[in-house]
């Protein structure tokens, strides 16, 4: 096949959109059966939270809490770029993937010989990206296609510039490109894309300038549009089913992404996503959350701004919403609803086996729903000095807020827990099905918030609010520590089983493991394992740059690995990355991570561990350009 055009045109959306509606719902078909068998084996990575519960976990086992001391890096490798690194690397059949931030490079190299690159993406982009991108050019991974016969396997990656770009998986070359975001409103990309059948999702960023949020689903193989599915405005564009919230018509139905607004305040509302996804084959719903509202103001937008902060159960085919729960109705902090979703299977309290979604939000409030119909199981406070909200009313999902915590104008809020960052962000957390243990790398970050009103402009930041941040009650608030903790959470008995507090945010997310070692790294630059029933510290190790990206791991000729990336940056980074010193800039972080600038500077790139260091350079005769010893005479 030749490779497609620089970008799809309006006209092709448009027809594309145009017969999904006309034709409907597509017959079902089963999720990408390659993709799901890649997924159960220990050897691949082959999509963002290792399988489509999304739950970060592998059965491998070789690591174990007896020998996890053990580790020491095999290989390293550096991405040549400095901002922060989210996500993590895939792995599949033998050959690890890696991307970086803007400008984001792929590399391709093989597990045989780390130290040969195979390939490498380095795209052209549009610099601009760089200035309307909100907190860091970050980028959170890449997905991977099996391929289906007639295309072979492609790499699926995107860039800053709104653009998304398949590459053919063995050669790295471009196979098609196509624009899904226009910077020019400040609508950039920092999402992996997600892969489900034959076709690739796609969120978008920029609520913070004023963008509309949406997913938008392309066929892999042809780059053209199959649908695209808005956060705000009409039912027919926010693409609700005729039974959307039938279980639970008190969410709301039909006719509130227009009704909750003021005047066409929607068209410029936020409620992007650049979180994760996930997926169920039997029910062939994906699930994802939408992000705040805009501005950050709540006096400009009166209504509950709906559907902002919601988690969305969509049709897969047809991405027509099954139900949507809005956690956050009207927010007035930024607890932007674009976290991890993490499926598993329990009992609930009655004995009941459940299909349940477990959620941790921004707002410092976990929920987990029946992710049949979005029945809402629990709602528990993250940590117990989140203040905003006092319950959440499990009858009607509303939460009952605290007034003395909220914003308005002429009013300065203070000491709201949690800040805007939330008790929880962009990291992607963990579930260990053996343990019903969810493994959370929490923010413990309080604000002030003192809003203001602005116009908005196209392009530029329509926030309305300076913020002050600092540690929450547990940390210290004169040395500017204690930000983060980590937590084992048992959602069906809403209990923690340990929790432990860090130095920063534990801003990039926990791994799970067959050998009952959990990993995380930190932002001062470790990575570290506990003991995933008792919380107890096993190892750690002092990487080159702060961690904000997830560990993975996995087994290659009968070794297990554990690879992290290293690279400070992302939000809490932004004052470190750019030498910012005023405590309000980065929205609020530079104050909140003052002290970051002491345990770590900026570097990027991957670090592969494993007992006693095995790799593949135990031979040291791989990849040498010459073996022979030439003895000179003397």
């Amino acid at each position: 096949m030749s490779r497609l055009h620089s970008s799809v045109s309006a006209l092709t959306v448009a027809a594309a959109l145009a017969a999904t509606v006309c034709l409907g719902a597509s017959a079902p078909a089963l999720a990408n059966d390659k993709l799901v068998e890649l997924s159960k084996s220990t050897d691949n990575w082959p999509m963002t939270g290792k399988n489509y519960d999304a739950n970060n976990y592998s059965e491998a086992n070789q690591i174990t809490k007896e020998n996890v001391k053990q580790l020491k890096a095999a290989w390293s490798f550096s991405t040549g770029v400095l901002s922060g690194h989210e996500g993590t690397p895939l792995v599949v059949d033998g050959v690890m993937y890696i991307h970086s931030p803007f400008p984001n490079t792929t590399f391709a190299v093989s597990l045989d010989e780390p130290g040969k690159i195979l390939w490498q993406h380095k795209p052209k982009q549009n610099p601009t990206a760089r200035a309307v991108a909100c907190c860091d050019v970050v980028n959170r991974g890449l997905a991977y296609w099996p391929g289906n016969g007639k295309v072979g396997p492609l790499i699926i990656k995107t860039q800053l510039d709104g653009n998304v770009v398949a590459l053919k998986a063995d050669t790295g070359e471009e196979y098609w490109k196509l624009e899904n975001s226009d910077i020019k409103v400040g609508s950039t990309l920092t999402i992996a894309p997600y892969v489900v059948k034959d076709t690739v999702l796609i969120g978008s960023s920029g609520a913070e300038l004023g963008v509309r949020g949406y997913v938008t689903a392309y066929d892999i193989a042809t780059g053209q549009q199959k649908y695209r599915a808005y956060a705000t405005g009409p039912d027919e564009e926010v693409r609700l089913a005729d039974d959307f919230n039938s279980a639970n018509p008190h969410y709301g139905q039909k006719g509130l992404g227009k009704a909750t607004w003021e005047g066409e305040a929607w068209k410029i509302g936020g409620g992007t996503n650049w979180g994760w996804y996930a997926y169920d084959p039997d029910t062939n719903l994906f699930y994802y959350g939408s992000g705040n509202p805009a501005p950050w103001n709540e006096t400009m937008r009166p209504g509950d701004n709906k559907w902002t902060m919601t988690i969305w159960g969509r049709d897969a085919d047809t991405g027509m919403a099954k139900f949507g729960y809005q956690k956050t109705p009207h927010d007035e902090w930024d607890y932007a609803g674009v976290n991890v979703m993490m499926l598993s299977e329990q009992q609930d309290k009655t004995g009941k086996m459940r299909k349940l979604l477990t959620h941790p939000d921004r707002n410092g409030i976990v929920y987990t729903l029946d992710r049949t119909n979005g029945d809402l199981v629990s709602a528990d406070k993250i940590d117990d000095t989140v203040n905003w909200v006092k319950q959440v009313d499990l009858k009607t999902g509303l939460p009952q807020r605290d007034p003395e915590f909220g914003t308005r104008m002429d009013h300065k809020g203070r000491d709201i827990c949690p800040s805007a960052m939330g008790y929880h962000n962009q990291g992607h957390d963990s579930y260990d099905p053996q343990r019903k243990s969810f493994f959370m790398g929490i923010n413990h970050i309080c604000m002030d918030w003192e809003p203001f009103m602005l116009p908005y402009r196209a392009g530029q930041f329509f926030v309305g609010a300076t913020l002050n941040m600092y540690p929450g009650p547990k940390g210290d608030r004169q040395t500017y520590e204690g930000l983060g903790q980590v937590k084992a959470y048992d959602a069906i008995n809403n209990k923690y089983k340990w929790e432990v507090m860090e130095r920063f945010a534990a801003w990039g997310g926990t791994l799970a493991t067959g050998g009952g070692v959990m990993f995380y790294g930190t932002l001062d630059g470790f990575i570290k394992a506990r003991d995933s029933d008792t919380g107890e510290l096993l190892w750690k190790f002092k990487l080159p740059s702060g961690v904000i990206g997830h560990p993975m791991t996995y087994t290659h000729n009968g070794t297990q690995y554990v690879a992290i990336y290293y690279g400070v940056g992302g939000w809490p980074g932004v004052g470190l990355v750019f030498d910012l010193n005023d405590p309000t800039a980065g929205l609020g972080s530079v104050g909140a991570f003052k002290q970051l600038q002491h345990y770590t500077q900026m570097g990027g790139g991957v670090m592969v561990f494993s007992l006693d260091g095995k790799g593949p350079y135990d031979n040291p005769a791989l990849g040498e350009y010459s073996t022979e010893i030439i003895r000179n005479g003397g």
